[in-house]
């Protein structure tokens, strides 16, 4: 039976506090259905970028952005842009699938992984063989998951554990998701597709159990954003063989780095909320400033507050040197200002006006 081994630090005590202090004001806030739209898109595109970003993908955001509108067409990257639109409906799946009020079944999660891995509406079925991690540099075994004779158990241990704790609410749901989490990348229930539908499980859980922040947040940005620490915390055990004490062991740290980034994407998200319904400053005036190319750049800033120039140009249809100097004269009269000016890794943001009165 699945009995996980952690505490809860005072780091992850903390960021449950402002998880919940979050999700508490996100319910009183009147945030009009058409902010929610936006936000929820903008949420779903992201999570999309990000997860598959972890797994290697290539595409950027606007690039994202474009296959999943049907506009993509990216030679030598068809597999990547698969990847984002499998990715992209599995995550629209979960979401829906989070509704029904009944517990969480072995099929539900092999149906994430069709449509994830597959892009196909039908159940994959657990691994037939052993896989192993390993590093990608030197080749070494990072880790070496359960023998594949003994994947069904796990993971019905796992699902029947899920669907027990959330029934039961003994425990916070944050640390349900995060548990849930780390024992299914521990079992690799397959060859491929196990980080993907790992974080399309955590989704599921946090929307059936009240978590869901009615889908405008994105764990993955996070993830990506903090990937060494994300492997780092998920890399436990005295040893990188399951059976050698890797099973057992203490998952005090990824329970506290799950939790730190779910308080961090939903206070992101309150703050943003409330900035949108104050309407402090007069979005229609700052419009009026804008020429027509600037307007439809604010498009990539809603996905991505810090972008380069070659990122603006793919959004936008024009070559990357007249994205360059459209960045820099843009920054010269203050719709952009630089976030990093080195030259091989040079961004930009929206100036800070821009960025408080239009998001």
């Amino acid at each position: 039976m699945f009995q996980p081994r952690f505490h809860i630090s005072p780091a992850a005590a903390k960021a449950l506090m402002a998880i919940e202090s979050a999700r508490v004001e996100m319910d009183r806030l009147p945030v009009s259905p058409q902010l929610i739209a936006s936000l929820r898109e903008s949420a779903r595109l992201l999570s999309t970028h990000y997860s598959t970003q972890i797994e290697g993908n290539r595409l950027t955001l606007p690039e994202v952005r474009k296959v999943i509108a049907g506009s993509g067409g990216f030679p030598g990257r068809e597999r990547d842009e698969k990847e984002v639109s499998h990715y992209y409906l599995a995550a629209g799946r979960a979401e829906t699938m989070a509704l029904l009020q009944r517990p969480f079944t072995a099929e539900d999660i092999q149906l994430l992984h069709g449509l994830a891995f597959e892009g196909q509406a039908r159940p994959t079925p657990w691994r037939d063989g052993q896989n192993v991690i390993r590093d990608g540099g030197s080749g070494g075994i990072v880790y070496m998951p359960p023998e594949a004779k003994d994947v069904p158990m796990l993971m019905n241990e796992l699902i029947s554990w899920i669907n027990a704790e959330t029934a039961s609410e003994n425990l916070p749901v944050p640390v349900i998701a995060a548990l849930a989490h780390y024992q299914f990348a521990t079992i690799h229930p397959w060859y491929d597709g196990n980080g993907r539908t790992a974080r399309l499980l955590t989704t599921m859980i946090l929307h059936r159990c009240g978590h869901g922040l009615k889908g405008i947040y994105s764990l993955e940005e996070y993830y990506a954003r903090n990937l060494e620490e994300y492997y780092e915390a998920l890399s436990v055990g005295p040893s990188h063989n399951y059976y050698m004490g890797r099973a057992e062991a203490d998952v005090s740290g990824f329970v506290e780095y799950f939790c730190r980034g779910m308080a961090d994407a939903f206070l992101k998200v309150r703050a943003s909320a409330e900035k949108a319904e104050a309407g402090s400053l007069d979005k229609a005036a700052l419009m009026r400033e804008l020429r027509p190319p600037q307007r439809q750049a604010l498009g990539l800033f809603a996905g991505s507050r810090v972008v380069t120039s070659s990122e603006l140009a793919a959004y936008l249809g024009i070559s990357p040197r007249q994205g360059r100097d459209w960045c820099a004269k843009w920054a010269a009269e203050g719709f952009l200002e630089t976030v990093n000016a080195s030259k091989k890794a040079r961004s930009y943001g929206l100036a800070a006006r821009f960025e408080a009165g239009l998001f």
